[in-house]
């Protein structure tokens, strides 16, 4: 027997207690115990010991634990003896939460100091508690039935909250169930990992079943047992045009009457499977054999009947018997599937090609003969005749026939609308004579043919009647001539050439129109002063020459058309300076420079000069006077010219009459200027208005003339009433006057006369004279005059010498 060596089994026994005691700790070093494991949902009872911790020491040491499943999340799932090292658990773990816990296991000497510091590692063993769930527990979708086989129905999809590379975490999809169960469609899934695809094959079948309903399952692996969730896809289906429709019937008259339209002629009934009012079901008919389209046929929307409609008249002697052809489909395009056989792997067999696609029937209309009116041959009849065509004339003849060859053709014929009464129509024979001038230029024409309705009668029982129409084209006559298109005109005074436009227009058409010939005929008002220059065919300018001043000329003027037709016409012509009055001579223009507006402008400044030299209240130079009589204080200064000097303005308005007709007193004062000479009021009643430029002398009266004194004198011999009205009617129209010429340019005595009218200008105001004041004679008494002290007496016997019984001396 061998001898063992007591030295080498000393180092073997040394070896195997180091090696056992590294396999647990190694001493301060940081160790990991990786073979503790937890099966999740472990039932108990707790606590139990999952394992012990040794650490071989001489010494007392004590364990601890920190970390997830001690005192972190999850707390309270392991504790360890302090002195034994025993480890426990207290309660169930999930793996779906916390695939392993890793803590800190730590062993202290008395002193606390830190002896042994380990890291270890509890893996939780899954178990399978989890079933797959689907992403939605309701599927929905929809199909036509058109589709084919072997096309997509849905995805589905699914989720397992166990290990996913374990049997626990993986799952399969099955079709659990189908509701209804029909024999034309079958469905089946493919799965990809978490994904069912779910097909068809077959044929889709509205009529069948709209409606299919799948009952999906995905079930897991596991080991122990399996877990199973389902969900619901609903799919439904859409009708689509697999039925053709049908005639069925039909229903109608089947005939109708000649001339006869916008009535029921036919209904064709139909009948079709697919959902009703739907473009599956909707009928579309088509017809065929109308080459005159003298029907249409159209679906009634709430039966889906077909209804066939005259919409043309139809003629019995052309057509008796109308044969025709009418087919029906749908809206929508026709589809046809069918199955053929089941496989039980792969697509089934399937017919999809459609077999037919329309209905057709024949439909057969008879045309049932009535009396048809008249007919004119043609039904427009043109007439081309000259315009005032002689009264009587014969221009045609109206023809008709009979369609139906029944009534021997007697008709009689009747005039209908003539606006203008033009034409006759012989009852019997359709003959058209002229029964009245017709105007080409009429307005019952306006460019257009002249039209007359007709109608023709028959002459048997029950007489149809027809229209015609007579179309009357008139031929134009040189039949108008050539007028003025304003026979008045203005135009402007001036220094040079002034002009103006005349134009002229002739209704009748070419060649018996323009171009126009323009002649000015002479006479005094004309020669050296108008004159015609031609601008195109419809006008002319007419040109003044220097010598024509203001005033209202009369000239003739010779116009003819192309054809030398025209006639002599009257121009009135109105010349007026345009300077001071705005509206004249508007359409006239000057051949050059318009010198005298120049001269005009000057004299305007001039004046306003003037005015503003006027507005001063002081005389610039009295007058001498004339004593005439010495025993008056009044006299009257003698002029021999038309200006009676220039004086000072005193308003009309201070002219006071009191209330028995005299002046007062207060006008005699203010009318006196110092140094005695004439007021400007007395000038303006005596000297402007009485003898302006009418008389070889003028006369003032001075102070007054007296008259105040001489009326208040003698008033009380003469009927008080009767003054009253002669003063009123006096001071009236002198006020009148006053008013019309009381602007400083027309100022006697310092600016030249004013313009009351121009040479030929029309009287429009008879009644105002500028130059006297007259009263009416059947008003005035002359003794008021004749009774008046000298100095009143004086003035006037000058005034109205042919009232004084015996001229005063002056």
């Amino acid at each position: 027997m061998r001898t063992i060596n007591p030295v080498m089994i000393t180092l073997f026994l040394t070896c195997i207690v180091i090696i056992s005691t590294q396999s647990k700790i190694r001493k301060k070093r940081a160790w990991i115990i990786d073979s503790l494991t937890i099966e999740e949902e472990n039932p108990g009872p707790f606590p139990y010991i999952l394992d012990t911790i040794n650490v071989e020491r001489k010494y007392l040491v004590r364990f601890f634990l920190t970390g997830p499943g001690i005192d972190k999340d999850p707390q309270d799932v392991l504790s360890i003896n302090a002195r034994t090292g025993q480890v426990f658990v207290h309660k169930k773990v999930d793996y779906e939460t916390h695939k392993n816990l890793s803590f800190k296991f730590e062993a202290r000497d008395q002193n606390h100091k830190l002896d042994t510091n380990l890291g270890v590692e509890v893996k939780i063993l899954d178990i399978n508690d989890h079933a797959p769930v689907f992403t939605q527990n309701h599927y929905e979708t929809t199909l036509t039935e058109s589709v084919p086989q072997d096309s997509l129905v849905i995805r589905v999809s699914a989720s397992d909250k166990d290990e996913p590379t374990s049997p626990n975490g993986t799952f399969n999809f099955l079709i659990d169930s189908v509701t209804p169960k029909t024999d034309n469609v079958e469905f089946y899934i493919k799965q990809n990992n978490t994904i069912g695809n779910i097909y068809f094959k077959g044929c889709l079948d509205y009529e069948k079943a709209q409606k299919y309903t799948l009952l999906i399952k995905a079930t897991d692996n596991g080991d122990k047992i399996q877990l199973s969730s389902t969900c619901t896809v609903v799919l439904n289906i859409i009708d689509k045009n697999n039925h053709l429709p049908e005639i069925t019937g039909q229903t109608g008259p089947r005939r109708i009457k000649e001339r006869e339209s916008g009535v029921e002629v036919l209904r064709l009934h139909v009948t079709d499977k697919d959902s009703s009012h739907s473009p599956a079901w909707r009928a579309k008919f088509t017809l065929y054999g109308d080459p005159g389209n003298n029907f249409k046929i159209q679906t009634d929307p709430k039966t889906n009947e077909g209804i066939l409609t005259v919409i043309k008249a139809m003629d019995y002697e052309e057509n008796a018997l109308r044969n025709m052809t009418i087919s029906v489909e749908n809206e929508e395009p026709y589809f046809y599937c069918e199955v053929l056989s089941r496989t039980s792997g792969g697509l089934w067999k399937v017919d999809m090609f459609p077999k037919r696609s329309s209905t057709t029937v024949p439909v057969n209309i008879t045309v049932e003969d009535v009396n048809d009116p008249p007919e004119f041959i043609p039904p427009v009849k043109k007439i081309y005749i000259r315009e005032n065509t002689k009264i009587g004339t014969l221009i045609g003849k109206l023809e008709v026939i009979d369609p139906d060859k029944t009534s021997g053709d007697t008709f009689r014929f009747v005039k209908g609308e003539d606006k203008g009464n033009w034409v006759n129509v012989e009852t019997d024979t359709g003959q058209i004579y002229v029964a009245s001038v017709m105007d080409r230029e009429s307005p019952l024409v306006n460019g257009a043919p002249y039209t007359v309705l007709v109608y023709a009668e028959e002459k048997a029982q029950s007489p149809q009647t027809g229209t015609g129409t007579l179309e009357i084209h008139l031929i134009d006559e040189n039949d108008n001539i050539p007028l003025l298109v304003d026979d008045k005109v203005s135009m402007c005074l001036s220094d040079e050439k002034s002009m103006t436009e005349i134009s002229a227009v002739d209704v009748d058409l070419p060649p018996y129109s323009a171009p126009f010939e323009f002649e000015l005929l002479e006479n005094d008002q004309v020669e050296g002063k108008w004159k015609i220059l031609k601008i195109n065919e419809t006008t002319a300018n007419l040109v003044t020459e220097n010598t024509v001043y203001t005033g209202n000329y009369n000239i003739r003027i010779k116009i003819l058309d192309k054809q030398g037709h025209g006639s002599v016409q009257n121009l009135s012509i109105s010349v007026c300076n345009c300077t001071t009055n705005p509206k004249c001579g508007a359409g006239s223009f000057t051949a050059g420079p318009n010198f005298s507006a120049i001269g005009m402008m000057v004299l305007a400044f001039l004046l306003l000069l003037a005015i503003l030299l006027m507005a001063f209240p002081q005389c610039i130079k009295q007058k001498k006077i004339l004593i005439l009589h010495d025993d008056v204080s009044g006299n009257i200064i003698k002029c021999n010219i038309e200006m009676p000097g220039t004086d000072c303005e005193v308003p009309f308005d201070q002219l006071h009459i009191n209330k028995n007709g005299v002046m007062s007193e207060a006008f005699s004062k203010h009318s006196m200027h110092k140094g005695g000479s004439a007021t400007s009021t007395e000038n303006q009643v005596l000297g402007k208005t009485h003898w302006r430029g009418s008389t070889q002398h003028s006369y003032r009266l001075i102070k007054n003339c007296g008259m105040a004194e001489s009326m208040s004198k003698n008033f009380t011999t003469h009927n008080i009433e009767d003054f009253k009205y002669f003063s009123k009617v006096l001071s009236k129209q002198i006020d009148q006057i006053l008013h019309r010429l009381q602007a400083p340019e027309q100022e006697l005595g310092d600016y030249e006369p004013h313009c009351y009218k121009y040479e030929g200008d029309p009287d429009e105001h008879p009644d105002e004279n500028p130059d006297t004041i007259s009263i009416p004679e059947i008003d005035f008494h002359p003794d008021i005059l004749t009774d008046l002290d000298l100095r009143f007496s004086s003035l006037a016997a000058v005034c109205r010498p042919d009232l004084m019984s015996s001229p005063q001396k002056t």
